[in-house]
């Protein structure tokens, strides 16, 4: 798995597994646009269901400039997921820069009603050199 999704977080019994790819089609580093997708997945080993609330991410620049994204769900989503089972998706971000990091948090409820938060690994945003 580690191949596959190499940057990994675990908090409780929830496991958060990253991957990220440059994506050269839609970047334009003469108009200072640099793209990245990154493939979520999250993983419930817990013996009770586990329901994604919102998110909260730290995106890094280059130059070390600090945006913040916050909202429900993800990808439109709030999704349930079942003791054992895991739930992907596929996102994107831009920088202005050829170089960033990435890092986050996710609120989860459980179906005691228990709200908690759920670690991001922290990943990097690397282009073409």
């Amino acid at each position: 798995m580690a191949v596959l999704f190499p940057h990994e977080a675990v908090t409780g019994d929830v496991t958060v597994r990253v991957a990220v790819s440059y994506l050269a089609e839609q970047s334009a580093p003469s108009n200072g646009r640099w793209f990245w997708s990154y493939h979520i997945r999250i993983e419930n080993h817990g013996d009770t269901s586990v329901q994604l609330l919102a998110r909260s991410w730290t995106i890094i620049d280059g130059r070390g400039a600090v945006h913040e994204v916050k909202g429900e769900g993800v990808v439109g989503e709030m999704p349930v997921i079942a003791p054992g089972a895991a739930y992907d998706y596929v996102s994107g971000c831009p920088l202005p820069t050829p170089t960033g990091r990435m890092t986050g948090s996710y609120q989860m409820v459980d179906d005691e009603g228990r709200s908690f938060d759920v670690s991001i690994p922290s990943f990097p945003l690397v282009g073409p050199v």
